[in-house]
């Protein structure tokens, strides 16, 4: 679906604009919830369901974006203000909709 080009210049350059349950937010959501620690492309395939074959060309594009890093075999989320502050737009997100859901305690 087309945006009108007002819409367009008046987006931020450096947004984060990534699909929630697309295979790059699974695997970024999965390493910034364990941001301590570094896994292979093994073990980001057995945590996230993603298929062996696909975690590899998604962690490269995500490493082309700059959010996520590596050393060896082992992938880590990068140090990154749009992972800060797409994290806390996805969690007030979904805790207005839990809350429009079960009502206030």
């Amino acid at each position: 679906m087309p945006i009108s080009i007002d819409q367009f210049d008046a987006e931020p350059a450096d947004v984060l604009d990534i699909q929630e349950g697309t295979q790059p937010y699974r695997v970024l959501q999965f390493l910034a919830d364990n941001s301590e620690q570094a896994f292979t492309q093994t073990e980001v395939h057995e945590a996230t369901g993603i298929k062996r074959g696909s975690v590899g060309a998604v962690l490269s594009r995500l490493d082309d974006r700059g959010l996520v890093r590596h050393r060896g075999r082992y992938w880590a989320v990068a140090d990154d203000d749009r992972l800060a502050s797409y994290a806390a737009q996805t969690q007030a997100s979904s805790g207005s909709i839990t809350d429009d859901y079960y009502g206030e305690e």
